[in-house]
């Protein structure tokens, strides 16, 4: 008896399977791409196009290519642009102070708790961002709780001092504006800090210990080293976002604490001024697009991928 063996496939076939392999990963990122080209691409060019234009909303928009727009709005704005910053680098500053040891009690010290204290952590998501909002004009009250116990701690003299507050108000005032922007973007620091921290092996602390590292010694050689990427990526989820919110100021704030979202949404929406404030919105996103990559480059953290 004689076993016949199966014929070879044809070198044509053969070649247009292993095409149809090749291209599968290219048909898995087809609906991803189409989705950026016509939810941001398109919508990029489109802003890029309104902030070369002039004219007026009576008589229309028309592109002239007017790039002195873009140094009219930088000029007239600048200090929308610093005080954007400046409260968003605090914000992502006390979110990480809050947050990394939260995140570290969950990865480490939570045991059979740690699935309760995660959702509790994104359980502020379940509520809408304007009502938590609205709910710290509450908390931030004159005459309320928190305030008389900063000010019975002499908190508000500190904050007085520095023009973050105005006597024993904080309503209305640059501290308001970075408690509000600290609590709505606090899970976006403690998530990613859990997961570059639960990542970490147990037996690196106890060898750690095992050479005679004191808690501190094992945390600044060991922990906080390995959670670096953990780190970049809390403080970009907090600080980008941050930068361009207008909710916190508009109403946490006042006139003098508005930020350029405050101000992009005005030309957008009030003023109906769309060439610059598809300038303003362009000149935002170079500043954090440059002090990003800065950021990334001088913490050296190739692991984020």
């Amino acid at each position: 008896m004689t076993i016949t063996e199966a014929p070879e496939a044809p070198p044509v076939v053969v070649r247009k399977t292993a095409t149809r392999k090749r291209l599968v990963p290219y048909w898995l990122l087809l609906p991803g791409i189409l989705w950026l080209l016509v939810f941001f691409a398109l919508p990029m060019v489109y802003q890029a196009s309104t902030s070369v234009q002039t004219g007026t909303l009576e008589k229309g928009f028309q592109v002239t290519w007017h790039f002195a727009t873009y140094w009219e709005a930088f000029t007239e704005y600048w200090p929308q642009f610093v005080r954007s910053l400046l409260y968003a680098g605090t914000a992502t500053f006390l979110c990480l102070l809050l947050g990394y040891p939260l995140a570290y009690l969950i990865a480490f010290k939570a045991g059979r708790w740690r699935n309760l204290l995660l959702v509790l952590v994104i359980a502020p998501f379940f509520t809408s961002f304007l009502i938590r909002t609205l709910a710290w004009k509450t908390i931030l009250a004159d005459g309320g709780a928190l305030v008389g116990t900063l000010d019975a701690l002499y908190v508000l003299d500190v904050t007085n001092w520095l023009g973050w507050t105005q006597g024993d108000r904080v309503l209305a005032t640059p501290m308001a504006v970075v408690c509000g922007l600290t609590y709505n973007f606090l899970p976006f620091m403690i998530l990613p800090l859990y997961t570059s921290l639960e990542r970490i092996d147990p037996r690196l602390h106890e060898a750690a210990r095992d050479l005679y590292a004191s808690p501190a010694t094992t945390f600044r050689k060991v922990t906080f080293p390995l959670s670096m990427p953990g780190v970049v990526s809390g403080t970009l989820l907090t600080f980008i976002p941050a930068s361009g919110d207008y909710v916190n100021a508009e109403l946490l704030g006042s006139t003098d604490t508005k930020m350029v979202g405050n101000v992009i949404q005005s030309q957008f929406l009030r003023v109906l001024d769309y060439p610059t404030a598809a300038a303003l919105s362009f000149i935002l996103m170079a500043i954090v697009l440059i002090m990003v990559t800065v950021y990334i480059r001088r913490a050296g953290t190739e692991d984020l991928v």
